[in-house]
């Protein structure tokens, strides 16, 4: 049943982000909406009971969970909720939904580790004068495309997010947009599956799509030599691995495993993909601009989230 055009409108303007932020990343903690919307309140009151007014009127709901031996909230959005923020149209409609199921579900630690990512990025652009905020990534954007090693298949590329971050040089004045694919890992799948998501991202960025079979030359058209990543992106993102859920020497032998397989993977030998690997943990104390990030490929040296090389020592 269809719900009245109103939209949230008639909220307070922490209700209207919070609602806003619940319907691109779809679970999200209170302290996790404090951080992103409210940093600068000491407390969470405010917003509690502006989240105490969504659940009220009907817009969200929430979960409990137990940390560190205390309860806390998970909140999304009811289809109500998502109804009225898309009655408003200042989001790319998502047609994911929340349940209860789902929010309790397997995928609930993993959901909320994806923005504590995100989250992250937000407080470092924060404390660096730079631009991320929370709603500067989408979780699980498909990319299609095909891959030579799988023949005839229709293939999608799902990151776990794709995240926009403006990086501002004061003494240069220069400002430039950062596009980062994000793969938060919880050490719940094999390295072996984690390296072949590597090797989905090296195929995107090959994959040219091509004009359907028998139109390809025929009256003047031409083989197209444009790499579908293109109609998306002015420049490849770069690739971004963050793990956590385990000790940090697991993590360590983790990244290592990892490369190791990386090498062995000759789709991966000469492509232009630039992935590098750190833990949510470096990522939150020392942020993406430290040399937190082991490249995936080539040189064990650590870079930051620009992921450049190292220059070669004469």
């Amino acid at each position: 049943m269809p719900y009245p055009h109103t939209g949230p409108t008639g909220l307070g303007q922490i209700a209207q982000q919070a609602t806003q932020v619940l319907y691109q990343h779809r679970l999200v903690s209170t302290r996790q909406l404090h951080q992103l919307i409210t940093p600068h309140h000491t407390r969470a009151e405010y917003l509690r009971r502006q989240l105490h007014t969504l659940r009220t009127t009907g817009l969200a709901e929430t979960v409990g969970r137990r940390v560190s031996g205390q309860t806390e909230l998970l909140w999304w959005l009811t289809e109500k909720g998502a109804y009225a923020v898309e009655s408003v149209g200042l989001l790319p409609q998502r047609p994911y939904r929340m349940s209860p199921e789902a929010a309790l579900g397997p995928l609930q630690e993993h959901t909320l580790a994806t923005v504590e990512t995100g989250l992250a990025f937000v407080d470092w652009a924060r404390r660096l004068g730079h631009e991320c905020g929370p709603l500067d990534w989408s979780p699980e954007t498909a990319h299609y495309y095909r891959d030579d090693s799988r023949p005839g298949e229709e293939l999608s590329l799902i990151p776990d997010a794709v995240l926009n971050y403006v990086h501002t040089d004061q003494k240069a004045k220069q400002r430039t947009l950062l596009t980062y694919f994000i793969e938060v890992d919880r050490t719940q799948m094999t390295i072996a599956r984690l390296a072949q998501k590597l090797h989905a991202y090296s195929a995107y960025h090959e994959y040219t799509p091509q004009p359907p079979s028998g139109r390809g030359t025929k009256a003047g058209r031409r083989t197209t030599t444009t790499p579908a990543w293109r109609y998306r992106y002015p420049a490849f993102p770069r690739l971004l691995l963050v793990l956590t859920g385990a000790s940090a020497s697991r993590l360590t032998r983790r990244i290592a495993d990892l490369r190791s397989l990386a090498a062995s993977d000759p789709a991966l030998a000469n492509t232009g993909l630039r992935a590098g690997v750190t833990t949510l943990d470096q990522l939150q104390h020392r942020g993406p601009f430290e040399p937190i990030f082991t490249p995936v490929l080539g040189p064990a040296d650590p870079l930051d989230a620009w992921l450049r090389p190292q220059p070669v020592a004469a």
